[in-house]
């Protein structure tokens, strides 16, 4: 069964094993409340529950059970959490899943290559396509205008990227 990430430890915060997590998913308050159990990225893989979350500066604020002090919190840092793929939501007709971008090919309007996608970050005000070329990693802003043609049964993706990107 494919494993999706939604979140990681960044930090330990306090010393009654509060850590400090990046979610990495479309619903944070649907994966990161009270009673949520997680996988952890180990193998095999530790399942967490959380006792208590709420809003922070950098993230979420998170009580794990079992996690009650603060060298307990520091052995999360870095710790990623993920979810059954077939728990996910269902997707609008124009939403893409992260995980199915990367390795795409990425064309121009003509159809020349111009990389491969290599991640996608994402901002506050938009997503961006980190897209590997020859010359390195180019981030695009993900957005229509762009992006108009995403195929993920062609595993192509077309971009208009203004001129000088490339």
């Amino acid at each position: 069964m494919e494993a999706v990430l939604v979140g990681y430890v960044r930090r330990a915060h306090g010393i009654n094993g509060a850590v400090v997590v990046r979610p990495l998913t479309d619903d944070p308050d649907g994966r990161w409340f009270s009673g949520a159990e997680l996988a952890s990225d180990s193998n095999p893989p530790i399942s967490y529950i959380i006792a208590k979350v709420g809003p922070h500066k950098d993230g979420l604020l998170v009580r794990f059970e079992g996690v009650t002090d603060r060298s307990t919190a520091e052995a999360l840092r870095g710790t990623s959490f993920t979810i059954a793929a077939d728990e996910r939501r269902e997707l609008d007709a124009e939403e893409f899943w992260p995980d199915d971008l990367i390795g795409c090919t990425v064309v121009d309007g003509d159809g020349q290559p111009l990389g491969t996608v290599d991640s996608v970050e994402f901002g506050a005000a938009q997503d961006r396509l980190a897209v590997r070329t020859a010359d390195g990693i180019i981030e695009v802003p993900f957005v229509d205008a762009i992006v108009p043609t995403v195929d993920l049964d062609g595993r192509r993706i077309v971009m208009t990227p203004p001129q000088g990107l490339f």
